[in-house]
C-alpha cells in the first residue's frame, strides 16, 4: 500500500528535479517519457529471474529509474552543448542554424557521451552482479535490488544512446521549423 504513495511521489520528485534542472518542459518531458524505455529490462530479468513484485523489487525500480534519470540529463547537457556549439558557428557564419547543423550536433554530443555511459553500465553492473551469485543472509532480498537495475541497465543503456537523441531531434526539429514563422509573425 505505502508503495503506491512512494513510487507516484518519487516520480513527481524526479519530474520536478528535472524541471528544475533544464528549466524547459520539453527536456524534461524528454527524460521522463524515457524511464519506461529503462525500466523495460528491468521488468524482462525480473521475469526471467522468476521474481515476484515484492518490496525489494520495487526499490530496485525506483533506484533504476533514478539512474537512468541521471544518465539522460547527462545526455542531454551533451547534446544541448553541442548544439549551442553548432548555434554560435553558424551565427558566426552569417547563417541560421539548418537541419544538417543540428543532426551533426546530436550525432557529436550523442558520440561523446558513448564512453562515460559504458563506464556507468560497467561500474553499476560489477558491483551488482555479486549480489547474484551471493548465497546466505539477506542475499534474497539483495538479489531482487539488484536484478531490476542490471536488466535496466542493458536497457537504459539503448535508451540512453539512441532513443534520447531520436526524440531531441524530433523536438529540436520541429522547435528549428517553427521558429522562422514565429519571429516572422511577430517582428
Amino acid at each position: 500500500a505505502k508503495l503506491k504513495v512512494v513510487v507516484p511521489a518519487t516520480l513527481l520528485i524526479i519530474f520536478v528535479l528535472l524541471y528544475l534542472n533544464f528549466g524547459r518542459i520539453a527536456e524534461t518531458l524528454i527524460v521522463m517519457l524515457s524511464l519506461p524505455f529503462a525500466l523495460v529490462g528491468g521488468l524482462w530479468l525480473v521475469w526471467w529471474m522468476g521474481f515476484n513484485m515484492s518490496v525489494a523489487v520495487a526499490v530496485g525500480f525506483i533506484a533504476l529509474a533514478g539512474v537512468a534519470a541521471e544518465t539522460g540529463v547527462v545526455m542531454l547537457i551533451y547534446l544541448d552543448s553541442a548544439l549551442q556549439e553548432h548555434r554560435a558557428r553558424a551565427s558566426a557564419e552569417g547563417r541560421p542554424l539548418s537541419t544538417a547543423d543540428l543532426f551533426a550536433a546530436i550525432i557529436e554530443g550523442a558520440v561523446e557521451r558513448v564512453r562515460p555511459k559504458m563506464m556507468t553500465v560497467t561500474a553499476i553492473v560489477a558491483g551488482l552482479l555479486p549480489l547474484l551469485w551471493n548465497t546466505g543472509t539477506g542475499s534474497e532480498v539483495m538479489q531482487r535490488i539488484a536484478v531490476p537495475m542490471i536488466g535496466g541497465m542493458a536497457s537504459s543503456t539503448v535508451l540512453t544512446l539512441l532513443v534520447i537523441p531520436a526524440i531531441y531531434a524530433l523536438v529540436k526539429e520541429w522547435q528549428l521549423r517553427h521558429a522562422p514563422a514565429v519571429v516572422e509573425a511577430h517582428p
